[in-house]
């Protein structure tokens, strides 16, 4: 099969020329950001209607496929080819172009418009968004008691629009809150590919936020399990985090789920656990002595972590995994439990937007009288019988 790189690519793609970039991303990830000039035929068109997708072609051109990774562009490349269109596979992806655009943008020129950058979206944050981050920030940090005088926090960074906003989010308000904190910006690369840790990289620079790095070997660890090797992961993961944040003399760590992971989290756990529990703002860690995690951004809406992004000009990673990167957010076919219920939520909300916020209160209105039985604390079970 043909196939390029991006920087072959610029050479070939040119105005009115014969070569014409075709992203098969989402609408929604190519009308956020695409190569120039791009044309957008969704993947999901390819495959529901090959034709009608194949006719919006012009047959005198030459097209360079690109889906998120350069894996489900290959599959369209041959598609086209079978029906006798020129065309080629753009090795990488998206996230070789967006790779290198960072790059560029990093050159040491650059550093002048690298500052007026850090600096326009630590204002919009205070600013423009104010009311849709900032302040349901600060309300998570004020109502659960996140954060007290003298704590040293280890803001967890795994390279996403959430803990990138997190860790935004602190140091604004390490500058400007009431209370005395100190703040490390702790990464851990578990495996990522090249690109993706360069990404990472990247839009910290860009995003003035200095980078405490440490490696491992999850991602080979968990390579070879079938069953459940995103749980394992995600606790290793948590583990490691626990480690080296005591290491660094941290009393907490800060993670970056958000209100819409609370509300998924509470639905996931009734429909695929049998049990009513939720997503801690805030809790001690049972296995690390002095420790504990903490969620700033609890009140924060996915959507509107999603606009200051976009307002802000940023693409971060979407999902840093190797293993993974065939799920729906990466624009594959693979879906989990969390993408259905992610949907079901928002199918109910457009029925009665009021279901998301009663989702989130459930687990705060919880009547011990009118629950047929719950654990305590200490794990023992209780009946409604032993007071009926």
């Amino acid at each position: 099969m043909k196939s390029m790189t991006i920087e072959q690519a610029e050479k070939l793609i040119t105005p009115g020329g014969k070569w014409v970039m075709l992203d098969i991303r989402s609408q929604e990830e190519f009308l956020r950001s695409s190569y120039p000039e791009a044309l957008s035929i969704p993947q999901r068109q390819f495959e529901d209607d090959p034709e009608g997708s194949i006719s919006r072609l012009d047959r005198e051109k030459s097209y360079l496929v690109m889906c998120h990774t350069g894996d489900h562009s290959r599959d369209i490349v041959s598609l086209l080819q079978d029906h006798g269109i020129d065309a080629a596979n753009l090795d990488g992806g998206w996230r070789a172009y967006l790779c290198l655009s960072l790059q560029r943008f990093m050159e040491e020129d650059q550093d002048e418009k690298r500052s007026e950058k850090t600096a326009a979206i630590e204002r919009s944050i205070i600013k423009r968004f104010r009311k849709t981050v900032w302040s349901p920030f600060t309300k998570a940090v004020k109502d659960y008691q996140l954060i007290q005088e003298g704590d040293r926090i280890a803001c967890c960074i795994s390279g996403g629009k959430d803990s990138f906003l997190m860790a935004k989010l602190l140091q604004e308000l390490q500058k400007h809150g009431p209370v005395q904190f100190e703040l490390v910006f702790l990464c851990m690369n578990p495996g990522y590919n090249e690109d993706n840790w360069q990404i990472i990289k990247d839009n910290a620079k860009i995003l003035g936020i200095d980078l405490t790095v440490f490696n491992t070997e999850i991602f080979d660890t968990v390579a070879e399990i079938d069953k459940n090797p995103c749980y394992l992961c995600a606790r290793m993961r948590r583990g490691y985090l626990y480690s080296h944040a005591k290491e660094l003399g941290c009393n907490k760590i800060a993670l970056g789920h958000h209100y819409d992971d609370v509300i998924e989290t509470i639905l996931m756990g009734m429909l695929y656990a049998g049990k009513v529990e939720t997503m801690m703002p805030r809790l001690k860690s049972q296995h690390f002595e002095g420790m504990e995690l903490i969620r700033p951004l609890y009140l924060i809406r996915e959507k509107d972590i999603k606009a200051w992004r976009d307002a802000n000009e940023l693409n971060f990673i979407q999902c840093a995994c190797r293993f993974t990167e065939n799920c729906l957010s990466c624009g594959g076919a693979r879906g989990s439990k969390r993408d259905d219920v992610k949907r079901l939520i928002a199918d109910l909300a457009r029925q009665d937007p009021v279901i998301e916020a009663n989702l989130f209160r459930s687990v705060e209105n919880v009547s011990l009288n009118a629950v047929i039985g719950y654990k305590d604390r200490e794990g023992v079970r209780h009946s409604f019988l032993e007071e009926f």
